[in-house]
């Protein structure tokens, strides 16, 4: 495991990649790890992501409004090509899922967007989370 890059995340995140096949496979498997109340950065990826909760509970809040989705121990999630998103673990817990991911033809895995605010994070433990 090691540290998530600091403009992707807020709060304690680790990663270890666990496949990324040689060429011309493009799939990438990482597990990745949060520490309660941490969380990426909305984001996107070209061709989508599936995420596969391992253990604890955490949000997916996703753009275009809405309450953020809780995950739990053995839910899937199924992310879109290129719909901006966000997961991290609750407040109160840590959160460990699976990403796959296709990388795109021209290697790009995931395109950075603006942190989650603690304000817009705290607006979502209130609504939609149980």
């Amino acid at each position: 495991m090691r540290a998530a890059p600091a403009e992707w995340v807020t709060g304690a995140v680790s990663v270890e990649r666990l496949a990324a096949p040689v060429a011309p496979s493009r799939l990438r498997v990482d597990s990745v790890r949060f520490a309660p109340g941490a969380r990426t950065v909305w984001h996107r990826h070209p061709l989508g992501q599936v995420l596969h909760i391992t253990a604890g509970s955490g949000l997916v809040g996703r753009a275009g409004g809405g309450p953020a989705e809780t995950v739990r121990t053995g839910d899937t999630v199924v992310i879109g090509a290129d719909e901006w998103h966000w997961h991290g673990a609750g407040p109160e817990g840590p959160m460990e899922h699976l990403a796959v991911q296709e990388a795109g033809a021209d290697g790009t895995e995931a395109e950075r967007g603006a942190p989650v605010s603690d304000a817009e994070y705290a607006s979502v433990l209130n609504v939609g989370t149980e």
